[in-house]
């Protein structure tokens, strides 16, 4: 039995590495139940209109992870307020991000990018692990003090709550203008103490970069918007790193509209008493 989607449930995106860009088009295909036929298929959680990409750095990591790899891969946007009966079946109780590869259905966003880094790997696709485990570790907590600041109602608390989220920003200046091992030339009478890299491991945009900047992001947008935060200008390391992602289509056309994180945020980040 073949059941096509709603066009009003469900966008999705064909995307070709090899033109480098992204065509935006209405799905009107049909799924032979319970597996779609395309051979690499990513679902993502759709926008408050129903189409566009919505806010989940979740599904906007996985996203950044495939086409990084240079795959071609189809990705379609979920109405999570409408969700496809046909969706139900192909995962049951679970929300995007999934992926159907090679009619194999993947539901855990940490095994899908563990098996999208082996799968997809050398020498035809580039391996995306960064070389120091810092890169990984350095904006770990960053995300969980940006929630509970904007959370917060008490307004005598408030200023705790935003020093813990400053010291994690220092943390994470800290380590993007320290240079790496590999930036260092021994051979060289200039010595070098401030990192010039553009991103968390290097040149190349890693796994920790897929991870932390749609967090960045939402952090950003967020937090001025209901807090009136904004990344001191100080962190300049931190600046360079936004500043080199936002210049990456990789990073800035997997993005939700800034209006999609302010809704997510908008009962969320309650007046302070």
């Amino acid at each position: 039995m073949r059941v096509p989607f709603s066009p009003t449930v469900v966008i999705s995106y064909l995307f070709d590495n090899s033109r480098s860009d992204l065509r935006e088009s209405i799905y009107h295909r049909g799924f032979d139940l319970p597996f779609p036929d395309y051979e690499r298929e990513m679902f993502i959680q759709a926008g408050s209109d129903g189409e566009s990409i919505g806010n989940c750095p979740f599904c906007q990591r996985l996203f950044m992870i495939l086409w990084l790899k240079g795959v071609k891969f189809n990705v379609t946007t979920v109405d999570m307020t409408r969700k496809p009966e046909e969706l139900k079946d192909l995962a049951p109780g679970t929300n995007p991000p999934f992926l159907v590869y090679n009619k194999e259905l993947k539901t855990d966003f940490i095994k899908i990018e563990e098996f999208l880094e082996q799968t997809l790997a050398p020498p035809r696709y580039p391996h995306l692990s960064p070389k120091n485990k810092e890169s990984f570790d350095v904006g770990c907590n960053l995300f969980a003090k940006f929630s509970a600041y904007i959370k917060n109602t008490q307004k005598e608390a408030n200023k705790n709550f935003e020093k813990s989220l400053l010291r994690e920003f220092k943390r994470l200046d800290d380590y993007l203008n320290t240079p790496l091992l590999d930036e260092i030339d021994p051979d060289s009478a200039e010595e070098l103490t401030v990192s010039r890299r553009l991103f968390l491991d290097g040149d190349q945009l890693t796994l920790a970069d897929c991870s932390l900047l749609p967090k960045l992001n939402i952090i950003k947008v967020a937090a001025k918007k209901y807090r009136d935060f904004d990344i001191p200008a100080e962190f300049s390391g931190v600046w360079r790193y936004l500043h080199n992602a936002y210049a990456r289509e990789e990073f800035t056309h997997t993005c939700p509209e800034d209006k999609e994180i302010e809704n997510t945020y908008a009962s969320v980040a309650k007046q302070k008493s």
